[in-house]
Formats: C-alpha cells, structure tokens, sequence
C-alpha cells in the first residue's frame, strides 16, 4: 500500500471514492470534494490531503489542516477507506502518516468531530484505538438524538 500527498491525477479517482462511502450524506460528499478541489488549489495552506492506493486503486484519504484562530492545533475533517478494505490496515496508515506530517509541522492537538449516531459506532472505535479520546459533547447537535462527539488527541 503507498501512503502518498494527494496529487492532481487522484482527483477522479478521489472523488468515485468519496460517493461511495456509505455513511456520507450527498451535503457531506459535496463538501469533501469541494475540499479535495481546494487542497489541489495553488497556494493552498488551508488543507493538507493524504491518500491510500493499493495495487493502482484509491484505497482512502485523510484531510486535514491548521484550525483557524489556534495555535498549533490541526482538523483532521475526514477520513476514509473503500468498504472492502475495511479493517486491513488502511485507516490506521492514513492516521500515522497525518500524525507524522502534523509532528514535522510541531502541531500540538488533533481536534476531530464526529456524529453519536449508530452508524459512526465502528468510526469512534476507530478512532479509540488511534488513541483519541471524547474531549466534550453537544446533544442534538446534528438533529434531535444525533450528538456532534469532539475527539482530541496530543502529540
């Protein structure tokens, strides 16, 4: 598997990866593109986007970037593998290579927000087991019953 900087030629392939996830509604997969749009924008210091390709295939992306008004602290907006590799390795890779990038850079927290709902139990698993810990809560954030979870880890 090849942990690389997001470069022009994976748009496309970025993007068919980007619909397929299932848990993202159409308003989050407009939105992830048009990130992918402005991290391959010229000058760009916003966000910073890793990908994962395995034998030739978009396998999963990472964005991320500076939180604005902050010193030192980094988003991590979205992460994300293909369904069927799932469990073998691929988020975790995105994870360390981000983390990695963010130690060069001196960063000092990794904020990432994410939904209480069911469908993102296996994403706030994950996200445990990289070691980010529920920093606060807001209930019936997203809608009623769908609490936003914030994470944060150290570096």
């Amino acid at each position: 598997m090849d942990i690389r900087p997001l470069a022009a030629k994976d748009r496309e392939p970025l993007a068919a990866l980007i619909r397929r996830i299932e848990t993202f509604s159409p308003q989050e997969v407009e939105v992830a593109i048009e990130l992918v749009d402005i991290a391959l924008t010229g000058g760009n210091k916003d966000y910073s986007i890793i990908v994962a390709e395995r034998d030739g295939q978009m396998v999963g992306y990472v964005c991320y970037g500076p939180t604005p008004m902050t010193e030192d602290t980094y988003d991590l907006y979205w992460i994300a593998s293909a369904p069927e590799v799932r469990g073998q390795g691929v988020g975790a890779a995105l994870v360390s290579g981000m983390e990695g990038d963010l130690r060069r850079r001196r960063a000092r927290l990794i904020r990432v927000e994410t939904s209480a709902t069911e469908a993102y139990g296996p994403t706030r698993g994950f996200y445990a087991s990289m070691k980010y810990g529920e920093e606060a809560r807001i209930r019936d954030f997203y809608k009623v019953g769908d609490d936003l979870i914030i994470l944060t880890k150290r570096l």
